[in-house]
C-alpha cells in the first residue's frame, strides 16, 4: 500500500529537510518537536527555500503553497499516532533516541513503522526499546535531504523484509535511491568508509604534513570529491564526527577510531562549523 502521509520527529536541519522533501514530493507530513520555536523555525526555513525555488522558476507559487499546506506542525508526539511511518531525526544520543522510540511505540498503532535517521547507531538497540522490532528500521538520509540522492535502509536484527520493502518504496517515492544495509553495524556503509578519511585528514593536519586548505584541495582534485573533509565536517557539524568516532570506539573496542586531539579541541572551543559561524574555517554568521 502506497504511503501518503508520514511523521517526522525532530525539526532540526535533517528533520526539517526530510519534511521539506516529503511535502515537495506530495506526501502529507506531521512535523513534531519538543518546542514550538523549533517547528516554527523549520517551516520558516522550508518556506525560504521554496521562495528561492519560485524565484528560480523551478516551481510555481501554487506548488509552493501546496507543499507548505502539506506540513502540519505539533509539539505533541501523540499527534503521530495515525501515521504509517514515523522517521526519527533527533540528536545523535542513544539514550535520548531510545526514550523517543519507547514513547512512539506506546503512541503509534501496531502496524506503524518507526524509522531512525541515525547516521551510525545500532538499529537493533533502538528496536529493543519497542514491542515491534520487526517494524523498526534505519532510514538514513544525507544532508541536505532535498539534494543528496541516497538513503541507507538499515536492518536491525529483527527487521522484516516487508518493513525494508515499504521503507525502500517510500524512499523511491521521495526521489531517492535506497541501498540495503543487511547487517546492523556501526556507521553502516557511508560513514564506515567516510570516518577513517575524516580522522586521517585531521591527523595529517595535526602532524603538520599539510594545511587544512591544501588537504581539502588535494581530496577534491585528487579524488574528485565535491567537498574536502574539513569543508564537509563544517557543513554537517564538526561535533558529529566526535560523537560518531566515540561511538565507534565503544562498539569496536579499537582505538584506531579515536578522535585526534585537534578534532576534540575544535569542538571544545565551540567551533562546530557553519551553524556557529566558525569551524575549521571562519564563516559569516
Amino acid at each position: 500500500m502506497t504511503m501518503t502521509k508520514i511523521g517526522v520527529l525532530g525539526a532540526g536541519s535533517m528533520g526539517g529537510g526530510i519534511a521539506h522533501l516529503a511535502a515537495v514530493k506530495g506526501l502529507d507530513v506531521i512535523l513534531c518537536d519538543v518546542e514550538q520555536r523549533f517547528v516554527h523555525g523549520a517551516v520558516q526555513r522550508i518556506a525560504g527555500f521554496l521562495d528561492k525555488s519560485v524565484a528560480k522558476q523551478k516551481m510555481t507559487v501554487e506548488e509552493k503553497d501546496a507543499a507548505l499546506q502539506r506540513i502540519t506542525t505539533t509539539t505533541n508526539m501523540e499527534d503521530l499516532a495515525s501515521v504509517p511511518l514515523v522517521i526519527e531525526a533527533i540528536f545523535e544520543d542513544m539514550d535520548i533516541k531510545k526514550t523517543a522510540f519507547q514513547k512512539l511505540d506506546q503512541i503509534c498503532g501496531p502496524e506503524t513503522i518507526i524509522a531512525s535517521n541515525t547516521s551510525s547507531m545500532s538499529i537493533t538497540t533502538l528496536a529493543a526499546a519497542t514491542s515491534r522490532p520487526d517494524r523498526v528500521v534505519g532510514m538514513h538520509f544525507f544532508n541536505p535531504p532535498l539534494i543528496m540522492r541516497l538513503v541507507e535502509v538499515i536492518r536491525g536484527y529483527y527487521t522484516s523484509d516487508e518493513t525494508v520493502a515499504r521503507v525502500s518504496d517510500v524512499s523511491r517515492a521521495m526521489g531517492k535511491t535506497p541501498v540495503e544495509v543487511k547487517k546492523d553495524t556501526p556507521g553502516f556503509i557511508v560513514n564506515r568508509i567516510m570516518m577513517p578519511q575524516f580522522l586521517e585528514a585531521v591527523r595529517i593536519a595535526e602532524e603538520g604534513i599539510a594545511s587544512i586548505e591544501d588537504i581539502d584541495t588535494a581530496v577534491k582534485l585528487g579524488l574528485n570529491y565535491p567537498m574536502g573533509p574539513f569543508e564537509l565536517m563544517d557543513f554537517t557539524g564538526v561535533e558529529i564526527s566526535v560523537h560518531v568516532s566515540d561511538y565507534f570506539v565503544e562498539e569496536y573496542k579499537d582505538m584506531k577510531w579515536n578522535a585526534p586531539q585537534l578534532l576534540k579541541n575544535i569542538v571544545r572551543a565551540g567551533r562546530l562549523g557553519k551553524k556557529t559561524g566558525a569551524g575549521w574555517y571562519d564563516y559569516d554568521k
